[in-house]
């Protein structure tokens, strides 16, 4: 078991132990992973995660010029939750998630020209250009959404993991939402059912310590989230966040629990976005210093330096990295700008509905 987590677990058990409190101020100084990941792993670490950064980053730079409208919720920072849960996943897993999903889908392997496309809605965008930043969606990568109501994905979530239940499989739903979804009520219903039927999900929090500009200390009088699983006896953990190391680890860990029966696991994924919470967030509840704190420990320069410190790549197969990132970027634009809007008529495809649905003129002979 990862230090951390059995660190977290004994603390959170003690009746005796005092109030802690999230690691806002100061990154997490949990001890590091020892365990060893292969050159390939680093790699693709490496790689996904420079991908979803930098595509992320003309996106923001996009928004300001009013090329697409909506929201826009950036994952900058938080890159190696991603990468780390889906690396150490299995073929068949699936995977839900909030409004902050540009970096999932990338790390499940989906064209980031697609999400372009969606950006701009397009009909080439993975939601036919009907969801926008929001509703990423690609089942075939096993995603199922970007959801826009806070902690909506969190009882859906433990649905779709008891269809696998019931189908008998041995897939795992991987159920991600952010610190201030853990007070919406609809998760204690889930937590309560997942238990009991011992579904195998594994529920996420992202905590980049705050719900929109809201810290975590002023919107909960527990603030050591593992606290909120271990209460329906939920294996719960805390995890580094920063690092795809510590995060592979703790997934593996819950996602063989999940398989072998015992039900769900609750990680507390302690992470950081240095952006703010969407795009028109003045991020004034935080001061600079804070952030440039964060971003000491930011997982892209971790992995870059295990890289040079093994010699697994030079100098020219690094830069050949940047420069493909950086033209799958442009590529992914240019798809965008040149693919074609959704046609009027389409407006009432691919959507739920019930034949003969009297209050719809246009369902009508």
């Amino acid at each position: 078991m990862y230090p951390l987590q059995t660190e977290v677990m004994t603390m959170a058990t003690k009746t005796t132990a005092k109030k802690t409190t999230t690691a806002k101020k100061t990154p997490s100084k949990a001890k590091k992973s020892t365990s060893k990941f292969s050159k390939a792993t680093y790699l693709k670490w490496y790689k996904d995660m420079l991908l979803i950064r930098r595509f992320e980053e003309k996106l923001s730079q996009l928004y300001i010029q009013q090329k697409f409208g909506g929201f826009l919720h950036l994952y900058i920072g938080q890159e190696a939750i991603a990468v780390g849960t889906v690396s150490a996943q299995q073929e068949g897993d699936k995977h839900i998630t909030a409004y902050r999903d540009h970096g999932h889908p990338i790390a499940l392997g989906t064209d980031p020209r697609v999400l372009a496309a969606e950006l701009y809605g397009k009909v080439t965008g993975c939601s036919k250009g009907k969801g926008g930043s929001m509703h990423f969606f690609d089942v075939e990568k096993g995603f199922f959404g970007g959801h826009g109501i806070v902690g909506a994905q969190i009882p859906m979530g433990a649905g779709m993991a008891f269809a696998e239940q019931y189908k008998g499989t041995k897939n795992v739903v991987v159920t991600s939402f952010g610190d201030g979804a853990v007070r919406q009520g609809a998760l204690h219903e889930t937590f309560n059912m997942a238990m009991t039927w011992k579904l195998p999900v594994i529920f996420v929090i992202e905590n980049n310590n705050y719900a929109m500009g809201t810290s975590v200390e002023r919107t909960t009088n527990v603030t050591d989230l593992t606290k909120v699983g271990l209460s329906y006896e939920m294996p719960s953990f805390a995890v580094d966040g920063m690092s795809p190391e510590s995060v592979h680890e703790a997934m593996e860990e819950a996602m063989d629990r999940a398989r072998r029966g015992d039900g769900p696991t609750l990680l507390d994924i302690r992470t950081y976005r240095y952006k703010g919470h969407s795009m028109s967030d003045p991020q004034k509840y935080r001061t600079k210093e804070e952030v440039a704190e964060w971003q000491e420990k930011d997982p892209i320069e971790h992995v870059l330096r295990v890289i040079k410190k093994n010699k697994w790549m030079t100098a020219k197969e690094i830069e050949d990295v940047n420069n493909w990132v950086k033209n799958e970027v442009k590529e992914s634009i240019e798809f965008a700008e040149k693919s074609e809007l959704p046609k009027p008529e389409e407006i009432y495809d691919d959507v739920y509905q019930e034949p003969n649905y009297p209050y719809i003129k246009e369902y009508l002979a």
